[in-house]
């Protein structure tokens, strides 16, 4: 067993538990009046994006399992690293999107999340 890839599947199942149960909840909260129809309908396009991201960490976490358990011979390392760059690239977006939107350094530290990314990035270089 891999256990660095091990540990960025078990994180990746915790993002996706706390994405569908918190974040949607927390999501909720923010819908506007009906009568309020374009913001309505801008609401439930977030909300619908924001659950396309629920499937992708759902499918990133079985596949991190499978890789983590299974002997993937020399597709192994190809497969870690690609991961590794796409967590990499999830923090990098959400860093750009903070600093497009022109949220301060504390806006970033209260929302973590990219920093978690990086941490999944490193571990999986590490289980390469």
């Amino acid at each position: 067993m891999n256990i660095w890839v091990f540990i960025v599947a078990c994180i990746t199942l915790a993002a996706f538990l706390a994405h569908v149960v918190i974040g949607t909840k927390e999501t909720a909260t923010l819908a506007p009046p009906r009568s309020e129809t374009q913001r309505n309908t801008n609401w439930v396009q977030a909300m619908c994006a924001f659950q396309m991201l629920s499937v992708d960490l759902l499918v990133v976490a079985a596949a991190l399992f499978g890789i983590a358990v299974l002997n993937l011979g020399p597709l192994e390392r190809p497969a870690i690293l690609f991961f590794g760059l796409l967590f990499f690239l999830w923090g990098v977006v959400w860093i750009v999107q903070m600093k497009v939107l022109r949220k301060t350094a504390g806006s970033l530290w209260r929302l973590p999340h990219w920093f978690v990314w990086f941490v999944c990035s490193a571990l999986l270089l590490l289980g390469s």
